[in-house]
């Protein structure tokens, strides 16, 4: 369901230069970085780059949502890790991208963390503004 402006509680603001070979800044400074095409891509890969923001963005927001399901279900997820892996490729219309997420949640066992990791998928903003266009693989 799509939020109305009226119901946003807080607003990122970021501006780039030069695109994917310039720098990117939020408007309160707090995120300033260098951003170079990778290596693999025919870059000088010096600084970041947009998948790394989104693998970044995506981990964090992924696992705040496995806490908000944790305490739910009562579950412990101390200790726990999230981690994003965002690909670049070519498709049909130039280039897309694939995300693939894992967890490693000590406390729970398997079955359990598994579970989890389906929920928070259900709950997560990122998880819910991609679903349906690009390729979220649960690990």
């Amino acid at each position: 369901m799509t939020i109305q402006q009226s119901d946003v509680l807080y607003t990122a603001v970021a501006t780039a230069e030069n695109g994917r070979d310039g720098r990117v800044a939020t408007d309160d400074g707090k995120l300033d970085v260098v951003v170079n095409p990778p290596k693999e891509m025919g870059g000088s890969g010096a600084g970041t780059n947009p998948e790394q923001l989104f693998a970044a963005g995506y981990s964090a927001c992924f696992q705040g949502a496995l806490g908000v399901v944790a305490r739910q279900e009562k579950a412990d997820i101390s200790g726990s890790t999230v981690t994003a892996k965002v690909g670049i490729g070519k498709n049909d219309d130039g280039f897309g991208i694939i995300v693939g997420i894992s967890a490693a949640i000590p406390n729970v066992d398997a079955a359990t963390a598994r579970d989890l990791l389906e929920k928070a998928h259900q709950v997560c903003p990122y998880s819910k503004a991609t679903r349906g266009n690009i390729s979220v693989t649960l690990l």
